[in-house]
């Protein structure tokens, strides 16, 4: 065989090769997929709050992880105790022995009625850890500069002080001085702080807003009733600003619930777990295995949902 009788032999097998590999099908290249994370963002609402571990609870029976956690006013005490450790089923415990007087103190200042320095000594025993650095879950607490008005959110270094001030409530409890800062009440800056945990990367966002307002038709019953309805009214009307950056809102029952009512701890906690399961099945489509990042966020945000009365 000669030269040219070999180089047309290898022409052809190389041809017929070429052949055979082009009829395999092209498999597409996927994107990497991973679980969309998942943020949490507690509202304010004093006793009303204890919902909120309702909310924690049914989250932990249906095994659904929490990535990023925010709150304000009660909902950065119920923050900051679940992100150092404490269970759910710890913190509903807890919520049947407090009462208004563990963490407010009565006193005779023009700034306000109450200080809420008792609050060191309380949060000390349901927060495991005293630096933001230590938590379990990432948190932030946002809380509200008395002289701008703008939000003041904390990411780090001690926890304590941050709670305090976010729970400062404007007439009712003394400013917290911070850092140069009087600070009071976050439900000015984040009535339900949903932009900060945009800013700390969750995919997905759930707001926990506890919308009662303060009086009935029988009208308010003193001074702190008046304060509080009208920063309900204010609350209410300023609520856009929030909702645009929560997939989900979700509004557990708290009609006919008082800002002191801790001793009906059940029945808010109940409240709580109806609102949460009432979106549970949605929950478990966004965290399906295989759906993207990139699916999540491109997916239109659910309705706000209310959970039904509680009896």
């Amino acid at each position: 065989m000669n030269n040219t009788d070999r180089i047309a032999r290898s022409w052809r097998a190389f041809r017929a090769e070429l052949a055979r590999t082009s009829e395999k099908p092209i498999l597409p290249i996927h994107a990497p997929t991973k679980r969309p994370t998942l943020g949490l963002a507690l509202g304010g609402g004093f006793a009303r709050g204890l919902a909120h571990i309702g909310v924690l609870k049914v989250l932990e029976e249906e095994n659904i992880k929490i990535d990023f956690m925010a709150g304000t006013s009660v909902g950065s005490v119920v923050g900051a105790a679940y992100c150092s450790g404490i269970s759910a089923k710890e913190l509903e415990e807890i919520s049947g022995l407090v009462r208004f007087s563990d963490f407010a103190r009565w006193t005779l200042s023009r700034y306000g009625f109450c200080s809420n320095d008792r609050m060191d000594r309380f949060l000390s025993k349901i927060v495991r850890c005293k630096n933001f650095e230590e938590l379990k879950i990432p948190l932030a607490i946002a809380a509200t500069d008395f002289e701008n008005g703008a939000p003041v959110v904390f990411r780090e270094g001690c926890i304590l002080d941050p709670v305090r001030a976010s729970c400062a409530y404007p007439g009712m409890f003394l400013p917290v001085k911070l850092n140069g800062r009087m600070l009071v009440d976050g439900m000015l800056g984040y009535a339900v702080p949903t932009t900060p945990l945009r800013q700390m990367g969750a995919d997905r966002v759930i707001g926990v807003y506890l919308s009662a307002h303060w009086v009935n038709m029988k009208g308010p019953r003193h001074l702190f009733d008046v304060i509080g309805q009208c920063f309900s009214i204010a609350q209410a009307a300023m609520s856009e600003s929030w909702k645009r950056d929560a997939d989900i809102v979700i509004e557990p029952n708290v009609d006919g619930f008082a800002y002191d009512d801790f001793a009906r701890a059940p029945d808010l906690i109940k409240a709580g777990e109806i609102a949460m399961r009432a979106i549970v099945p949605q929950l478990k489509q966004w965290l399906a295995v295989g759906e993207s990042v990139s699916q999540a966020a491109t997916e239109p945000p659910l309705s706000p949902l209310r959970g039904p009365a509680v009896a």
